[in-house]
């Protein structure tokens, strides 16, 4: 072996015992956003930068600066990692920073938006919790989802109101969903498929017409009695194929467009999920001193919200899709949040559990009161009957024909949430959903 070899071979030893280290991973997400707030407190994912709309970020930024404490927002796309339940993203990116302030992770899933926030006073300030004011705002489920900013810009607001008791300023218009608009005790979804109907309607006069033209003809030829009876036969021929090939029926689907649903049931039960948190924290507060007289009503509030939560997200994962399973999650978890927060249960209201809660015990006959709205409620002392929530009803030859109808005009007896008007009846729809659906287990 030449000098030079033997030269080499510590250095191959050293290589062997002491390798090089990898290339380092890629941060995490949230410290990825943690180390982009340092120089800017408005973090949008990469990705989504060239789409953005520029007059959405520069409007975001103008909110930041109307409030005495620091904002922190990070803009995101819809995943796994960033699904509201998944991850905390908040309280992660908090416990980062390190510092007080709002912290906000709002993302987008296709053309809707929602959103997360905790805020985090500085120790020993106390105030309003952020769930209680945006329990309070009227407005808070109607501002539009469509575009990010609407939504941040009030919970910018809330947030100054929890902190230092300033009042919430009105909603322009602009950033209300124009079907929130007005009182007419439609839904905001049953609203949104109107025109559908309109057109539906105007297809069914078009082919009545046209068979009345067709009838018309065909007596115009006078056929003989063999050939009306050849025609009827194969009439009813063809009758029976469309029927076995679904020709002619309804196209599937639901009178309401559910993707709104499924927002609303989300963000109520992210709601009422920080709410139970924020329990939480002050049941443990009581335990170690400091109002123990108060903590056995805390422990109650929490075993009836955290019942009525895990019932709303076994009624999302175990029926996702389904219209009235969803609406059932969305009252459930609004009911969640009001018991969490010391509130009293309101019952929703009985012709559209979409609509605000059943504030209004309204006379429906003369020997039968429930609980409504204030819109369905003007409705009925105009002696009308609402709209109401409509599912679908099957009907015509082989029930391949659909109908939408008032969901209490269905039968009740295997469904938990329609035979309760949505817990508007009873105050018992968690354990129907514990029975039916196993909630909990």
């Amino acid at each position: 072996m030449s000098a030079r070899l033997l030269r080499l071979v510590p250095l191959a030893a050293l290589a062997f015992f002491f390798p090089l280290p990898a290339a380092a991973a890629p941060p995490e997400l949230p410290d990825q956003i943690a180390a982009a707030w340092r120089t800017d407190h408005v973090y949008l994912y990469p990705a989504m930068r060239s789409s953005f709309p520029q007059a959405e970020l520069d409007r975001i930024r103008a909110a930041t600066r109307t409030v005495s404490f620091p904002v922190y927002i990070a803009l995101l796309p819809r995943t796994p990692v960033t699904r509201s339940g998944d991850l905390d993203l908040p309280t992660l990116l908090q416990a980062r920073v390190g510092q007080p302030g709002l912290y906000l992770v709002w993302t987008a899933a296709g053309e809707n938006w929602s959103g997360e926030e905790t805020l985090i006073r500085p120790g020993g300030l106390k105030g309003r919790s952020l769930t209680r004011v945006q329990l309070d705002d009227k407005w808070d489920n109607k501002v539009v989802t469509s575009r990010p900013a609407p939504g941040i810009v009030r919970t910018i607001q809330q947030a100054a109101t929890a902190y230092d008791g300033r009042p919430l300023p009105d909603v322009p218009a602009g950033d209300l969903d124009p079907a929130d608009e007005d009182d007419s005790g439609m839904s905001t979804t049953d609203k949104e498929d109107l025109s559908a109907f309109i057109g539906m309607g105007a297809g069914g006069l078009v082919g009545f017409l046209l068979v009345i033209g067709l009838t018309l003809r065909h007596h115009r030829r006078r056929p003989s009695a063999k050939a009306r009876l050849r025609s009827k036969a194969r009439s009813k021929t063809k009758a029976r194929s469309k029927a076995k090939a679904g020709i002619g029926a309804t196209e599937a689907g639901t009178p309401t467009r559910i993707a709104s649903v499924q927002l609303q049931a989300d963000r109520w039960i992210a709601k009422a999920d920080r709410a139970v948190r924020d329990l939480e924290a002050r049941i443990t507060a009581s335990d170690r001193g400091r109002a123990k007289v108060k903590l056995p009503e805390l422990l109650d509030q929490r075993d009836d919200a955290s019942e009525r939560l895990t019932a709303a997200r076994a009624l999302r994962s175990a029926a996702p899709e389904d219209l009235a399973a969803t609406a059932g999650a969305l009252v459930l978890a609004r009911q969640a949040q009001q018991v969490a927060g010391g509130k009293e249960v309101q019952p929703p209201c009985f012709f559209d559990p979409t609509h605000q809660p059943g504030s209004v015990q309204a006379a429906w006959t003369e020997d039968t009161e429930v609980p409504a709205c204030p819109a369905c409620a003007r409705v009925l002392a105009r002696g009308e009957t609402p709209r109401g929530f409509r599912l679908w009803k099957k009907s015509g030859l082989l029930g391949l024909d659909r109908k939408a109808v008032p969901y209490w005009t269905l039968d009740p007896k295997e469904e938990p949430l329609l035979a309760t008007g949505f817990g508007a009846l009873e105050d018992d729809l968690a354990d129907r959903v514990e029975r039916v659906y196993g909630a909990g287990r």
